[in-house]
């Protein structure tokens, strides 16, 4: 029983220590993500309300992204150290809703009328619901480098803000060049 105490004691010091590197705050960052920590959540409302959407379509745009963020799964890779800056070079695996997103695209472009209201005018809700679907049901996944920037604060690792690019990549809505 003694060694079983001491072992479990052993491993909270540890675990506890873990968001003192560079790579630990970087893996509890990306936790974050998936747990939907609260911080995650006000991001996620604030990329939804950029986007011109109704409420319902809002709504499914929502869940999406959460599954997103859910599932995303990451690799450290690689630590490199520069004085008072580390960078975490980690390789995250999302569901490719970019692509989801062109083939509603090319699909739109394909069948037009599809998407027309019984006047023959363009209904962009039923286009956002036929492309929000095509999002939600994809499985493809795509895997994205992303390089962390770390600084080191009062004795304390913080991750830098991400860039936009890193950002769309964890989005899984990332434009390859």
């Amino acid at each position: 029983m003694k060694k079983i105490c001491s072992l479990l004691l052993i491993v909270l010091l540890l675990s506890g220590c873990g968001e003192n590197t560079a790579r630990g705050v970087v893996e509890s960052y990306l936790k974050k993500y998936k747990t939907l920590d609260s911080e995650v959540l006000v991001d996620l409302e604030e990329v939804v309300e950029k986007e011109d959407l109704d409420k319902e379509e809002k709504d499914k745009y929502r869940d999406i992204l959460k599954k997103q963020y859910k599932d995303l799964s990451y690799e450290i890779k690689e630590e490199e150290y520069d004085n008072d800056i580390d960078y975490v070079t980690v390789l995250i695996t999302v569901y490719d809703l970019k692509e989801a997103m062109d083939d509603a695209k090319i699909y739109l472009e394909n069948n037009p009328s599809e998407f027309n209201q019984e006047d023959g005018t363009f209904d962009k809700h039923k286009y956002n619901n036929y492309k929000l679907d095509k999002m939600k049901d994809t499985t493809k996944r795509i895997s994205y480098t992303i390089v962390f920037t770390v600084t080191k604060e009062d004795d304390k690792y913080v991750v830098e803000q991400p860039t936009e690019n890193d950002l769309l990549k964890i989005h899984g809505v990332y434009q390859n060049a």
